[in-house]
């Protein structure tokens, strides 16, 4: 069985062993929350976010939260005690990060398949988020997405300072130039794949609103659903920028209902709000009618 992904606007990092914090993080209103085991979580302290991710797996899943959880690298050897504490139900999906090749995906596929097996969940429900976090990790994108039907979300991002700038080289600046051909380039290989629903991320400017605004407008108008997120000021802005708007839906059912009344006449296109529009037009409209389905806007 294959299972079907989610379209998520917003997707917020949550430290693993702050208990009360990831408690508190439903209300921001983020499509899902990441419980960070990696990078926010001091080595002395992955034992016990472990058990306190579980825990916050049983009470905020059962609650109706989407729930995403970033496990530590393979290369640090803990990725199957991650995983072997946190498979459940409810779980949705596990950010691998540092992905290089696609043998990292077949290896943590493996490890998902055991424990799915262990703990009783369906084999195949546990979705991945590859992170591509290296300039190896970038150009090997298409093969890490289609490496396994798990992978649902993917995308290329690249913050100030962080493991993708040192790999790269690259200086961040606000307007994002320089990581524009990254994310160009894995969004269309995540495309290429199947990959429905791309994610980004890459904003790390915690009060500038109207910078993340700008930066989210680009990602949604490259082909991304959503975004990463670090804090919770930026859940609003973001929901807002990837939700279509009522006059978009408007549109769009519009011009379904035009193709279809031209196909009733024996025609295979329509002048439509002074465009020539056709078949693939309408697929298009289709397709976007049907993740504001999925996100609960219409």
């Amino acid at each position: 069985m294959k299972f079907k992904a989610k379209p998520l606007r917003s997707v917020l990092y949550v430290p693993g062993n702050k208990e009360d914090w990831m408690r508190k993080a439903p209300k921001y209103g983020a499509d899902a929350l990441i419980l960070d085991l990696e990078d926010s979580v001091p080595l002395q302290e992955k034992a016990e976010a472990r058990a306190l991710v579980r825990n916050m797996l049983d009470e905020l899943g059962d609650a109706g939260q989407t729930l995403v959880v970033r496990v530590n690298t393979l290369e640090t050897g803990m990725t199957g005690d991650d995983l072997e504490a946190i498979v459940c139900d409810n779980l949705y999906c596990i950010i691998l990060p540092k992905v290089q090749s696609p043998a990292d995906i077949a290896e943590v596929e493996a490890l998902l398949k055991f424990f799915e097996r262990r703990a009783g969940v369906e084999i195949g429900k546990t979705f991945i988020d590859p992170g591509l976090e290296t300039a190896e990790g970038i150009r090997n994108a298409y093969d890490i997405a289609t490496a396994s039907d798990r992978v649902a979300h993917m995308g290329g991002s690249g913050g100030k300072g962080g493991d993708t700038a040192r790999s790269i080289g690259f200086q961040w600046t606000p307007d994002g130039m320089e990581t524009l051909f990254l994310r160009s380039k894995v969004l269309i290989d995540s495309r290429a794949a199947g990959v429905q629903f791309p994610i980004s991320g890459g904003w790390f400017e915690l009060r500038d609103l109207d910078g993340l605004r700008k930066y989210a407008t680009e990602l949604r108008q490259l082909g991304y659903t959503g975004m990463h997120l670090i804090h919770p000021y930026h859940v609003p802005v973001v929901n807002e920028v990837f939700t279509p708007t009522a006059e978009q839906i408007a549109t769009w059912q519009g011009l379904v209902n035009a193709m279809e009344e031209m196909r009733k006449t024996g025609g295979a296109a329509v002048m439509y709000n002074g465009d020539m529009v056709d078949i693939a037009h309408e697929e298009t409209a289709r397709t976007m009618l049907n993740m504001a389905e999925e996100l609960g806007v219409i």
